[in-house]
Formats: C-alpha cells, sequence, structure tokens
C-alpha cells in the first residue's frame, strides 16, 4: 500500500501558485518550487509531476475558482450591471496599486506562454469561454432588469467587456495610477453598455 502523503496538498497547491503568480512561469525554478512548498524534490515529483504538470494543476485551479467566483457574484448581484461593472473595476479595487500590480494568473500566463504553450492556449480559451459565458447571462439579465439595450448582442458585448477587462489587467500591470486605472476602467464601461432607447 501506499504511505499517505504527510502534508496539506491544498496549502502546497497555494504556496506553488502564488510563487508562478508572482514571479511567472520562466522566471519561477524547481529549488522555488521546493522552498515554498516546504518539500523535497521526490514528494514534490511524487505527488505533482514535473513543473510544467504543476503549473497547469495550479492554472486549472486558479481558473475554476475564478469562474466559481464570477458566477456567486452573479448570483448574488441586485443587478445584472452591477456584476459586469465589478468585473472591469476590480482590479482598480485596490487602492494601494498591489492587486493591479499583480495582475491576474491567467492573463500574466498567456502572455507569457500562450504563443510557445498549446496547453495554456487551450487552458485559457476554455477559462475565457467560459467568462463570456457568465458575462452573456449578466448581460442579458441587465437587458431583462432594463439597464442594458435589449436589441444590443449580449454575447458581443460580452466579449467586448472581457477584452476591456484584459487591458485594464495589462495596464495594470504597469504601475498605473489607480485613480487612472479606474477612469480607464469606467469610460471603457460607459461605452461597452448600450443603455436602453429613452
Amino acid at each position: 500500500m501506499p504511505r499517505p502523503r504527510e502534508f496539506d496538498e491544498d496549502r502546497v497547491v497555494l504556496a506553488v501558485r502564488d510563487a508562478f503568480w508572482d514571479q511567472g512561469y520562466a522566471a519561477t525554478s524547481m529549488d522555488d518550487l521546493l522552498r515554498v512548498s516546504g518539500l523535497g524534490k521526490g514528494s514534490l515529483y511524487g505527488a505533482f509531476g514535473d513543473k510544467r504538470r504543476l503549473f497547469l494543476r495550479v492554472l486549472r485551479e486558479y481558473d475554476d475558482a475564478n469562474l466559481r467566483g464570477l458566477r456567486e457574484r452573479l448570483g448574488s448581484a441586485v443587478r445584472g450591471v452591477d456584476m459586469v461593472r465589478e468585473f472591469v473595476l476590480g482590479m482598480a479595487d485596490d487602492p494601494t496599486g498591489a492587486a493591479a500590480r499583480r495582475g491576474c494568473l491567467l492573463a500574466n500566463s498567456t502572455a507569457e506562454l500562450a504563443t510557445s504553450s498549446p496547453d495554456v492556449a487551450t487552458e485559457a480559451r476554455r477559462s475565457y469561454d467560459a467568462i463570456t459565458a457568465i458575462l452573456t447571462e449578466a448581460l442579458e439579465r441587465a437587458q431583462r432588469e432594463g439597464d442594458v439595450d435589449p436589441d444590443a448582442d449580449a454575447d458581443e458585448v460580452a466579449r467586448a467587456v472581457l477584452a476591456a477587462q484584459l487591458g485594464v489587467v495589462a495596464l495594470g500591470r504597469t504601475g498605473m495610477e489607480v485613480a487612472v486605472l479606474t477612469e480607464v476602467a469606467r469610460s471603457a464601461l460607459a461605452r461597452l453598455l448600450p443603455a436602453p432607447a429613452p
């Protein structure tokens, strides 16, 4: 019988996730992963496989948690349009700017790896398609609630909202001041969310 694992797998995955998130894939060495996980090489490889497999697992779990969070926010939003606005403005929520400078693990990883790693590109498409579907649902609700033009193509607007949010994330990574970043996000939303005709 195999020996039971003598470590907290969830804690290790979160520690490894943060290392990849803060440093990027290429700059994170196996020594870094051993250090943050507190595991020996044999234990880390035995439990998670090589660096690439560990990264793909971390990225998938990060994406799945984000998707659950978006669905929960949509479910608890007073109005559908509130969730859409929060999605785009989220990076500017931290007044210190630290969250904006850190960015999004998926967006960071896509920029770094999508052209050289088909697995990362596939995961990014899966996650962005799922985000688009949630945003479309939120916009259709906003149309029923009278906050968005009922004749607008909700799926098309959702893709534009996602593109705007990714732009805000990219600008945040540059260290743009939070006030400016917030204004950029608000301006994009004002143009992307067509109001109903009076």
